[in-house]
């Protein structure tokens, strides 16, 4: 989807950005059926119907652009296979029970709309924690400088020697994860926990915004201090429930590592190849702060400020 989805002015990038931005917001309202199962067929308040006209529209601009690649493959005798759809293709092409065209466009959906949204919303709120404090934002500046020289764009291998840069996102996960409730669980057997029984079959929601601004947990909850993670072996792969905005476990989000190499590559990107102050008027201490609270927790006002080319 390199060729197909990197136009942000295109017709096709606007009507993705739109149905995703659709499907998230009705992903996020609450559906009486979820407490009232004998509802879900009548579905009173039509938030399924909704979502799965968004599914729709979404799966049908998928097998539009998959068309339009075929049609090039035919036409042209034009094979690409550095991308994602290129590669799938050609793997279809070669055993098509293994990845047929139906699996390519529910695979891209599973990628695209549970990967964009979150992916996106973290990095804003990065962004706004570190022009919200300068002194952070010139040290991760300074230490990309160190390693990469002006001019020079930053590499995934670039990663692994950029320990504050590494510490900022772990600090914007902690205060910002991308799915304050993570996803919904099911105890699969009755299990006590603290002095509480947890029955067999009962729906389990992991409140990673709260443990995150627990008190007891981390000193300052509120402050935004990436520093609190130098020299801490703390990850969030799952093996450290108190930083955990993936889940844990045999259900944690498959795209881990991707958004982790992604964030680290986008930000430290920003911060080195820009400079950035707010919008005239606006202070680090009169910034919105407010989040629009869903399945995903958004910015409710956009980032007020201005790029400067270096």
């Amino acid at each position: 989807f390199s060729l197909d989805l990197t136009n942000s002015n295109s017709d096709t990038v606007r009507e993705f950005k739109e149905v995703v931005r659709c499907l998230m917001d009705e992903v996020r309202k609450p559906n009486l059926a979820d407490y009232f199962p004998m509802h879900r067929k009548i579905d009173p308040l039509g938030v399924m119907r909704r979502r799965t006209n968004h599914s729709a529209r979404i799966l049908d601009l998928f097998d539009r652009i998959i068309d339009q690649r075929l049609q090039l493959r035919k036409e042209q005798g034009y094979i690409l296979n550095n991308d994602l759809l290129g590669t799938l293709l050609t793997l279809n092409e070669h055993n098509n029970k293994e990845m047929d065209k139906n699996c390519m466009e529910h695979l891209f959906l599973d990628l695209f709309a549970a990967g964009t949204d979150t992916t996106s919303s973290t990095l804003e709120w990065a962004m706004t924690e570190l022009v919200r404090n300068p002194k952070t934002l010139l040290k991760a500046g300074e230490e990309l400088e160190q390693i990469i020289s002006r001019g020079s764009y930053m590499q995934e291998s670039d990663i692994t020697q950029l320990p504050y840069l590494k510490a900022i996102i772990k600090e914007t996960f902690r205060l910002h994860p991308a799915v304050p409730l993570l996803l919904p669980s099911k105890a699969g057997v009755d299990v006590e926990i603290c002095g509480f029984t947890v029955p067999k079959g009962a729906q389990l929601l992991v409140y990673a915004w709260a443990i995150g601004r627990d008190p007891s947990l981390w000193e300052d909850p509120v402050l935004f201090m990436p520093e609190r993670f130098l020299g801490s072996d703390m990850d969030v792969r799952g093996c450290d429930f108190e930083l955990n905005p993936f889940g844990a476990g045999r259900r944690i989000c498959p795209g881990l590592p991707l958004g982790i190499r992604m964030l680290h590559l986008m930000l430290g990107s920003l911060i080195h190849s820009f400079d950035w102050k707010l919008e005239d008027g606006i202070t680090p201490e009169s910034m919105n702060m407010e989040d629009r609270f869903g399945l995903t927790v958004q910015k409710a006002q956009r980032l007020p400020v201005i790029r400067v080319e270096l």
